[in-house]
């Protein structure tokens, strides 16, 4: 049996711990559950007290013998950050299309010529899923290295049932080899393949009949996703394919209203998506329609920056009473990051989100976006102790100091796997 783990003597302990049920909207994202001096105490992976060191050291006076002991002075303890939109399991790479971008071409100009999203497709295709599963690795690893202890991932990359397969049973296989928690979401409806051009509803039907099927059958993912976005999926085609993955049991997401204004958010309130991704260009009745629904929203800055796009009014939203979550949006063409901390930072900056804010975005809300709010997303009794140990002294200096690295130490269901 391993022994028991005490961090103690944390200058801020963020526990995120929350009266609240759910994803928390408004005030409630500012509220961290935050302890000075605080303690954490483990046994087996899992969490058994968090307080002030004097109460932890109190209640296990007994047992501190045996402890590991990590003296935390000065430092900031966090849950594991969790990633709920990632396209994270793809073959090769897209560094010749940032080129193009800085030239001037649009990503929709690219998607439209055979790149974008389709060329990610034919180079998975082509790689075996030893190749990737190495590739995919090495960003887990990545994540890893930088505090995220839950990674959601996507298909997508396949628009064909084989290579949609070939990337969920990938993530299957890391799920169950790879310290990171992997949650899987098919997404098929990624993009319209090119022998479908001008035939979609064929298509549309093809992924309802056929596809959504073998991957129920096999449960190989939890989430159905659809790219909602003028000249890839109409609203009423993205409609038909996330009603019939609910009724083979898979929870409705939506890319939503990235590039323009599609009702995208207003479609994931009408059908009970626990999320919508992106959201740039979502109108003022979506916002209100997601906060009416308990839709969450899952921002994506990192994108927004290297797409040179205005990101989501993030602010906005919170105001409104949506309840708002983070995300990389690890993808090889808008986003080829695996930084969380990062994007707490431009959450701040380019949606003018509070630290606190930013950090309930990157933990607990994060969680709830993908249904794990029961085992991640806190630091409380009973939760999976995914703890982050931060070479900074407070959560309002880990997003002060921008687009650097502060992760000193990282446990993984009371496992040290960084540090």
């Amino acid at each position: 049996m391993a022994k028991p783990i005490w961090i103690k003597n944390i200058e801020q302990l963020a526990t995120l711990a929350s009266k609240e049920e759910g994803p928390r909207t408004k005030e409630a994202m500012s509220d961290i559950g935050l302890i000075q001096d605080g303690s954490l105490w483990i046994e087996d992976g899992i969490i058994k007290a968090a307080g002030t060191t004097k109460e932890v050291e109190e209640r296990y006076r007994s047992k501190l013998t045996e402890a590991d002991i990590i003296d935390a002075y000065g430092h900031l303890v966090t849950p594991g950050l969790v990633d709920p939109h990632t396209h994270v399991a793809y073959g090769g790479s897209r560094e010749r299309e940032f080129e193009m971008r800085l030239q001037g071409i649009s990503y929709m100009e690219i998607m439209n010529a055979g790149g974008g999203i389709h060329a990610t497709a034919r180079m998975t295709s082509e790689a075996s899923e030893e190749e990737l599963i190495c590739q995919t690795m090495k960003r887990l690893d990545s994540f890893l290295q930088h505090g995220v202890t839950t990674v959601e991932g996507k298909s997508g990359y396949g628009m064909n049932l084989e290579t949609e397969l070939k990337q969920l049973r990938v993530m299957k296989q890391l799920q169950e080899t790879h310290p990171i928690d992997l949650v899987p979401t098919f997404m098929g409806a990624h993009a319209v393949p090119p022998e479908y051009k001008g035939k979609e509803d064929e298509f549309v039907d093809h992924l309802i009949n056929y596809m959504l099927p073998v991957v129920a059958e096999e449960k190989l993912a939890e989430f159905n996703d659809v790219f909602c976005e003028k000249d890839v999926f109409t609203p009423e085609q993205s409609e038909q394919i996330l009603e019939a993955g609910k009724k083979h049991g898979l929870i409705p997401k939506i890319h939503a209203d990235e590039i323009v204004a599609y009702g995208g958010a207003e479609l994931a309130a009408k059908i009970g998506a626990i999320s919508a991704e992106h959201l740039l260009k979502a109108s003022d009745e979506g916002i209100k329609a997601m906060a009416n629904a308990g839709t969450i929203a899952c921002l994506l800055p990192a994108t927004a920056l290297y797409l040179r796009e205005q990101a989501a009014n993030g602010r906005k939203m919170i105001d409104e009473g949506v309840a708002v979550a983070i995300s990389t949006d690890c993808n090889p063409g808008s986003s080829p990051t695996t930084s969380m901390p990062l994007v707490m930072n431009l959450a701040c900056i380019s949606m003018r989100m509070t630290p606190a804010e930013a950090l309930t975005a990157a933990t607990y809300n994060a969680a709830c976006a993908i249904n794990r709010q029961h085992l991640v997303g806190s630091l409380e009794a009973g939760k999976q102790a995914d703890v982050v140990l931060w070479n900074v002294k407070s959560y309002q200096e880990l997003q002060y100091l921008f687009g650097v690295n502060h992760v000193k130490a990282v446990w993984k269901k009371g496992v040290k796997v960084v540090g």
